[in-house]
């Protein structure tokens, strides 16, 4: 990795990511290389080998970014000093969710290749967010449903996080597998991040 001031290092990966998830917004994840995210940075391609080695790392990067993002609501949520039902506790969850669209679209790839394709360094940095966010939606849990033992808990957890990987397919579906799914006559309800998510979690805190 470049050395350079710690300042001018995260400066400098930020950029990058910024300019990976610029592309991402319009682009297909296939379809972004290294030369399109170099594009709309402000240095060349070559330059970014000094902080990524791959596509898959730029992304890993994006991914861990939105889980810090989404760590944040939950760690409002879990600090929060109002008293809140098991169902407040899916609409606020389905919530923070709801606004972590890219969190979603990033799930729904072929993760197994990305994470193979990153350094383990970066991998591990990638692994403590995503591990945050685990503790802090079983703290949550702990706090908020009363009752619950924690094999429960744990049950809950393990059922939810794979679940997540499936949200955004379902809830942003594009005209073409709109149509794909007419022609199909698939008997198919549209509904929303936080509908798909509010759904499962009410399900799950209920039984």
């Amino acid at each position: 990795m470049f050395k350079g001031t710690p300042e001018t290092i995260a400066q400098r990966r930020e950029e990058i990511v910024n300019a990976c998830e610029q592309l991402y917004q319009t682009m297909s994840f296939k379809d972004i290389t290294l030369k399109e995210i170099g594009n709309v940075t402000s240095f060349s391609r070559p330059t970014i080998y000094n902080y990524f080695h791959t596509k898959e790392e730029i992304f890993l990067a994006l991914y861990e970014r939105e889980y810090d993002r989404w760590n944040a609501d939950l760690d409002k949520l879990l600090s929060s000093n109002q008293e809140y039902t098991r169902e407040q506790i899916a609409v606020q969850i389905a919530h923070t969710l709801e606004k972590r669209k890219q969190l979603l679209k990033l799930l729904s790839m072929n993760n197994y290749d990305m994470e193979e394709n990153s350094r383990e360094e970066l991998l591990v940095s990638f692994k403590t967010a995503y591990g945050r966010s685990l503790g802090l939606f079983r703290s949550i849990l702990e706090k908020y449903c009363s009752g619950m033992t924690e094999a429960e808990v744990n049950d809950i957890v393990y059922v939810f996080f794979p679940f997540m990987f499936g949200i955004y397919p379902y809830a942003e579906v594009t005209d073409k597998q709109k149509k794909a799914i007419e022609d199909a006559k698939v008997d198919f309800i549209y509904q929303s991040i936080y509908q798909i998510t509010y759904n499962s979690l009410i399900r799950l805190l209920e039984k």
